[in-house]
């Protein structure tokens, strides 16, 4: 674990101590809360889980790879951010496997883009966030977050 980490897992279990110390009662029931909370969205969270294994394991990265380094650098930006789209992978997956899909030829642009969209569009989470952030606001975010994900590519391609 990194020093970050620890600064909040120590700060998180301070403030709760103090609120524990100023009022018991609300505490727990605050804890009870958020234990409920969870388990009502453990079920989606697993669902989310099992999408995401399962389209890695239709994608593998060595054809995402072998599909996008064919095309026109646009064409595999727009390629490379569709399949970004369909899945979701934790960052600390996302950038070494960036790094493997660089290797194996893909450009900057199409790299980009598949980072981007692979961190803020989620196709996989959408049933989820629908239900916690209701209909409009999980497609504005998602179409928001594909737009600025191919602007982001196209300015690091220019960049770099």
């Amino acid at each position: 674990m990194d020093v970050f980490t620890i600064a909040i897992w120590v700060i998180t279990i301070g403030l709760l101590i103090f609120s524990f110390i100023k009022d018991r009662e609300k505490t727990k029931e605050a804890l009870k809360k958020a234990f409920f909370m969870g388990k009502g969205m453990a079920l989606s969270i697993f669902g989310v889980i099992f999408a995401i294994g399962l389209i890695l394991a239709l994608l593998p990265p060595e054809q995402i790879a072998d599909i996008i380094s064919k095309q026109n650098v646009y064409v595999a930006t727009i390629t490379a951010a569709a399949f970004g789209t369909i899945t979701l992978i934790p960052a600390f997956i996302a950038f070494p496997l960036i790094g493997t899909l660089a290797g194996a030829g893909v450009g900057i642009m199409p790299s980009v883009a598949f980072l981007t969209t692979l961190t803020m569009v989620g196709i996989a989470t959408f049933p989820l966030e629908k239900k916690e952030f209701g209909t409009k606001f999980t497609i504005t975010r998602n179409v928001l977050s594909f737009v600025f994900a191919i602007v982001i590519a196209v300015a690091m391609g220019v960049i770099l």
